[in-house]
């Protein structure tokens, strides 16, 4: 490790011991539509409403449901019958992580383009999760997503601090570095701070556990997959580990060298595109 990322590694880790380091707020609309989901008598008409208020939001639940994994012989075109479909706590849940997107900004266009890069490999990520958890496993698809759009959450304030040292900013390779040892210890403050459900929120520490052999399949099991399926063929060190030694492809019971398997996987990688 280099002097520098040694630096910034210990200031985070000291801001964060200290709760002095500034995170990102969630985007009031998911507090909208959080507060509007804990209501048991919300209505889905009232629901669309909340939803509706972020035209872009609402495109993209539409463009969801007409995506290959769930349409229906006749496309939507209205949230109403967007949420109707998906069901009052999956569009919730979706809509929440989709909004996501709106914390994704920075000044600077090095900033810019690494959060692009993060959120876009979580798109994906949140996809394949989905698909995985729907044809493997019994868990909620709709949660297996949301966890694969928030677990590189913890990127999101080392980048925000690079912005501010230019020192950090410019040396890719210490960057690099300090988002890969700090970014999950701060991904569970963010989901812890932001109150997300506790089966969610140990994911960004968890998920590079390759080891991990848990007693059942969760959530961390099917992110897991997702990454590796994801990064393979890459640059990326994930791309480097031997899919048959990770226990939560035999949780699974996938081979990962099925071409049916794939195949099947692929189409979900633009889904919440």
């Amino acid at each position: 490790m280099s002097e520098l990322a040694e630096k910034v590694q210990q200031d985070l880790v000291a801001a964060i011991d200290n709760d002095d380091l500034v995170l990102p707020t969630l985007p009031e609309v998911a507090l909208q539509i959080r507060k509007a989901a804990e209501d048991p008598e919300i209505s889905v008409s009232d629901l669309s409403k909340v939803i509706g208020r972020d035209t872009a939001l609402s495109a993209r639940l539409i463009k969801v449901v007409n995506s290959p994994l769930l349409r229906a012989a006749q496309e939507v075109t209205d949230l109403h019958t967007a949420i109707t479909r998906l069901g009052i706590n999956y569009s919730s849940n979706l809509a929440i992580g989709l909004v996501m997107e709106q914390i994704f900004n920075a000044r600077s266009e090095v900033v810019e383009q690494k959060m692009r890069e993060v959120w876009r490999s979580s798109l994906e990520i949140a996809g394949v999760s989905y698909a995985l958890c729907r044809r493997h496993t019994q868990l909620k698809p709709d949660q297996a997503a949301l966890g694969g759009l928030v677990h590189q959450i913890g990127v999101l304030p080392i980048l925000t601090y690079a912005e501010d040292h230019n020192e950090l900013l410019s040396d890719a390779v210490s960057l690099t570095h300090v988002i890969e040892q700090i970014h999950p210890l701060l991904g569970e403050k963010l989901l812890r701070v932001w109150e997300f459900p506790e089966r969610l929120v140990h994911l960004p520490l968890l998920y590079q556990d390759f080891s991990r052999d848990s007693a059942r399949i969760d959530y961390v099991d099917v992110v897991q997959v997702a990454n590796l399926y994801c990064r393979k063929d890459t640059d990326h060190p994930f791309a480097r580990i031997d899919p048959f030694s990770v226990p939560a492809f035999r949780k699974l019971g996938i081979d990962p060298e099925n071409k049916q398997f794939c195949a099947d996987l692929e189409e979900s990688r633009s889904m919440f595109y």
